[in-house]
């Protein structure tokens, strides 16, 4: 029998509190006054003598409490960052404000820090929610008496993911307040399999965010006490919330780095105690920007010796995203992100005798060390003598052999730490240039943390490919040109594109959560083709024509842009200006933006935007999303686009540093539905697939390894063993109910597989529905099997756990093969929720028109959710009509838990006419209500046996006799309670 989770609970609080570890047990602690008078205490005695002794009255207690109290976990990141590491509570004591410590994040295992641990909080519903729940939370861990890490444990009978849907659950139900508000980082685990995530709202959170443990070797660490003693002992638990969490300002939301970028710190901090320089491989897409972001701030921190780091970007990153992500880790820190084309704010800040972080570009490096800094002078004697460490992201695109090594010999006290996705090796090293360095370990210094695509693709970091080469065979050299720029071929591509991805742009999650793509070609003559022809088609002026059922889908699709660098813009005739001018017009037009051919650089940071969906306004609202971006080069190299799926290639192979790079913009985590890097190629197949499979290969292991992405044959193979394997233990989706309890174990995990296979297949833009009638198969048959599916899994869930099973059957699992175009009821919370976040503007600047627009807006997408779930449509429309009445109202407030509150509210509502009609207590209802599944009742004859019929009988006209009443009862349960309340339960 599995492990009792009290004891479980006990374990991990034994591992916390023995050997070295600072953290001391409270079992007393478990309650929020606990908590409070706890924290009270602490804040007293590590300001003694500020307070002369006096303890905090009641009045100056009560403005502290309420300061600890954030409206959101990012707020509470906010505060916690502090100044200068010191997080402060101020008061007013007579005439004088005295700063209160809260908490000095310089005393890592140490000073005034107080480490914690509680068990069972008792977390009561609020008074005014009359319809509220009371939870008790598992373990928490406190610092300086403010919770920090929230660790949520199941037993080996469940999935971890049951401890996430927990915590996500009492997110929503606004548990997490008050001081408990302060929750940075979570925990989950069923023992065997444990992660970690960072706090956020509960519409905000998506499972494939969820990380696992990995050492310095990349080695998985999953049992919960092996995490413990890896993670949440001291100091590494209070640096996990501190030195390596990030506040996003963009995105409004708290990141915690995963393993692999805290060793990647790790490693250069002891490279750099000892004076040694070195390089960084994390593969593309997993987060180098953010890595290179803390390691340079880090090593200030940590490294007293070294008077200032220098973040060193190439100018043209200023016109992606890396200033832009650097600005926005940076807002809520002590950086600024030196942007200025004035070489000599950049010497300021080197001759200034501040230890600090400086944000520059080796082209104003350039100027200052060969133009600016005069030789012998005060200015250049001080900024010569300085020990520096440059931190180079995209160090190969940044910094040239001779750049570097001009810059190297300028500054001589120096250290240099590159970070890259695609190192140079032997195998694709630079052509030789005299006596210049080659492959990055001879420019950088040896690699100090590699984590390549091959074990980001294992952990989830990234997803991994689909590649397809749908090139022509058989053309002959020759002719590959002229076949290649010939309309007949680019209405081959656009045919593929526009009617054969539906999958790969996701149309199938519904309006504003589709996907977007890229197609990149040789030159710009032929992106203006491209762009021309899209334009005819969607006109109804060419030959070929977008699917009807794409067209009902998204009426508006393809929505396409085009984007040239500055420099491509100045160097093409007037003619190919003329065709930008109006490509201009187009984006205008259906973007209501106003960008000319002068504004080309705010054009480009504004499709950047867009195609990232930075900020609400790109994110949740369709009519400002784009779908498919024709680029050449530009955007293919450090451009950051989680919710873009697909890479069309339409030109001759790149090296394998750039097949790589391109890859690598589609395989960003998104949304739970999208699964991997969608590639298709359009040229040269045979040849593609050579070079992709050794990019691959080199960049899985340095030059050793396997490739990693699956092609249109080895998935149709898999899809096919997977429906031959099902189909041998239920011929038909009806056969499932005959099965035995073991064997219908088996047909849950049988049909997972043919799930993911078909749902893989049909991501290809060479499936057709059609070529499944050779399987006797289709979709229509695979939701038969998915309604048996959810029948057993209900069934099963039912049953007591039998010690001779082999592992038991997890719910952990989401179906993904559905065709049908959805809105759900989640996406409709996050763009109410961007809606409240929009209401608070200052009054004189208060767009009317624009709250108009989005509220007519979510109105209609309310009525169209209305035909899946009438009960929660009719609810959401309440909430707008109350958003519309009164908007100061809803100003800063998390609208998830003002909607839940609302559907328990209503669900209350109609259990108390059951219990009132059929004189059966409230709380008995409530209970099976609650624990209905698959048409049944928990108890069915403890439901009957607690109603009174005596009661019933004498204050019931025409009351039932006896031996109708409790039938009656069930079927009404059943039939009127139920049908009433599920919709609301979701």
């Amino acid at each position: 029998m599995a492990e009792l989770e009290s004891v479980i609970e006990k374990r991990l609080i034994d591992q916390l509190c023995s050997g070295e570890s600072q953290w001391t047990y409270r079992p007393d602690i478990r309650t929020e006054e606990d908590l409070w008078s706890n924290f009270k205490y602490i804040l007293e005695q590590n300001n003694k003598a500020k307070l002369d002794d006096v303890p905090l009255s009641e009045s100056e207690f009560a403005k502290i409490k309420n300061d600890l109290s954030h409206a959101s976990f990012y707020d509470a990141g906010k505060w916690l960052i502090g100044e200068n590491g010191k997080v402060y509570v101020h008061i007013q004591r007579g005439n004088e404000t005295l700063h209160l410590v809260v908490m000095n994040n310089e005393h890592i295992a140490g000073g005034t820090s107080v480490y914690e641990v509680i068990n069972q909080y008792q977390a009561f519903r609020d008074e005014a929610d009359e319809n509220g729940r009371d939870r008790r939370f598992d373990v928490t861990l406190l610092i300086n008496g403010i919770p920090m890490i929230h660790i949520e444990l199941k037993n080996k009978e469940h999935s971890y993911m049951d401890g996430y849907r927990q915590i996500k659950k009492y997110i929503a139900e606004g548990k997490f307040h008050g001081i408990f508000s302060n929750v940075q980082m979570f925990v989950v685990s069923n023992v065997d399999d444990t992660k970690y995530f960072s706090s956020a709202r509960d519409t905000e959170l998506n499972k494939k965010f969820l990380t696992g443990w990995i050492d310095d070797e990349n080695d998985p660490v999953c049992d919960y006490l092996d995490f413990a003693q890896a993670v949440l002992k001291i100091p590494e638990a209070h640096e996990m919330v501190t030195k390596y969490t990030v506040l996003d300002n963009d995105k409004k939301k708290l990141l915690i780095l995963r393993p692999y970028q805290i060793h990647a710190i790790e490693a250069m901090r002891t490279a750099s105690k000892t004076g040694k320089s070195g390089y960084i491989w994390h593969t593309t897409g997993s987060g180098k920007t953010m890595t290179s972001y803390k390691a340079t701030r880090n090593l200030l921190m940590d490294i007293p010796s070294i008077q200032k780091t220098i973040f060193l970007i190439d100018r043209k990153d200023l016109d992606l995203q890396t200033k832009g992500a650097f600005q926005s880790y940076a807002d809520n820190d002590t950086i600024d992100v030196d942007d200025t084309e004035h070489v000599g704010s950049l010497i300021k800040k080197l001759v200034d005798d501040n230890r600090q972080m400086i944000v520059t570009t080796r082209q104003k490096m350039q100027v200052m060390i060969n133009r600016r800094l005069k030789e012998g002078t005060k200015e250049y004697n001080k900024i010569k003598a300085l020990k520096v460490a440059f931190v180079v992201d995209e160090c190969h695109r940044a910094v040239t052999p001779q750049t570097k090594r001009d810059i190297e010999r300028f500054f001589n006290h120096s250290l240099w730490f590159g970070f890259t996705g695609t190192p140079i090796f032997e195998e694709n090293k630079y052509e030789q240039k005299g006596d210049l360095p080659q492959t990055t370990e001879e420019l950088y210094g040896p690699c100090l943390h590699s984590y390549t695509i091959k074990e980001a693709i294992h952990d989830g970091a990234v997803l991994g490919f689909n590649v397809e080469n749908l090139g022509p065979k058989g053309i002959e050299k020759e002719d590959e040109e002229k076949y290649y720029h010939s309309e007949r071929h680019m209405r081959n591509v656009l045919n593929v594109i526009l009617n054969q991805s539906t999958s790969k742009f996701g149309m199938q999650n519904g309006r504003g959560k589709t996907y977007e793509a890229m197609l990149t070609v040789e030159s710009i003559a032929i992106a203006q083709k491209y762009y021309e022809m899209i334009l005819k088609i969607k006109a109804g002026e060419d030959e070929l024509k977008i699917n009807e059922e794409i067209k009902k889908a998204l009426p508006d699709f393809p929505k396409v842009a085009i984007t040239f660098s500055v420099s491509e813009n100045e160097e093409t005739s007037q003619t190919n200006q003329d065709a930008m001018k109006r490509y201009l017009m187009y984006y205008n037009n259906i973007f209501g933006t106003k960008y000319g051919i002068e504004g080309l650089g705010a054009y480009n940071s504004n499709l950047n935007d867009r195609l990232a969906r930075k900020g609400n306004r790109y994110k949740l609202s369709r009519d400002q999303q784009v779908d498919l971006v024709i680029v050449v080069d530009r955007l293919l190299t450090g451009f950051d686009a989680p919710c873009l799926s697909t890479l069309f290639i339409d030109r001759q192979p790149m090296s394998p540093q750039g097949l790589i790079q391109a890859f690598s913009r589609t395989n960003r985590l998104f949304d739970q539905n999208k699964e991997y890097g969608q590639i298709v190629t359009f040229r040269n197949p045979k040849e593609y697939k050579e070079k992709i499979n050794d990019a691959l290969v080199l960049y899985s292991k340095g030059g050793i390894g396997q490739a990693i992405a699956e092609d249109w044959d080895t998935v149709l193979e898999n899809f096919t063993l997977s429906l031959k394997t099902i189909r041998t233990f239920a011929p038909e989706p009806k056969d499932v109910v005959n099965l035995s309890k073991k064997q219908k174990k088996t047909f849950i995990k049988l049909f997972r597989d043919l799930d993911h296979d078909y749902a893989h297949l049909k991501s290809f833009s060479t499936f057709e529905p059609k070529m499944l009638g050779k399987f006797e198969f289709g979709q229509d048959i695979y939701e038969d099997y998915a309604a048996v599916y959810n029948n057993v899994m209900e069934e099963l869930k039912k049953d007591p756990i039998d010690d001779t099973d082999d592992e038991p059957i997890r719910d952990d699992y989401d179906l993904v093969a559905h065709s049908k175009f959805r809105i759900d009821f989640e996406y409709i919370v996050e763009l109410l929720q961007g809606f409240v976040d929009f209401l608070d503007q200052k009054n004189e600047d208060f767009d009317e028109a624009e709250f108009e627009h989005k509220l007519l807006q979510l109105k209609e997408m309310v009525k169209e959710f209305a035909e899946n779930n009438p009960r929660l449509s009719d609810l959401l429309l309440q909430v707008l009509d109350e958003i519309e009445q009164d908007k100061a109202r809803f100003m800063g407030q998390d609208i998830s838990v003002i909607i839940n509150q609302m559907r328990y509210a209503a669900i209350d509502k109609e259990i108390e006419k059951f219990s009132s009609k059929w004189f059966v207590p409230f709380e008995d209802v409530k209970y099976e209500a609650y624990n209905f599944k698959d048409g049944e009742l928990a108890n069915e004859n403890k439901l009957k046996a607690a109603a009174d019929y005596a009661a019933y009988k004498d204050n019931t006209v025409d009351a039932l006799p006896k031996f109708k009443f409790n039938g009656a009862l069930i079927k009404e349960f059943k039939e009127v309670l139920m049908s009433e309340i599920s919709p609301l339960l979701g």
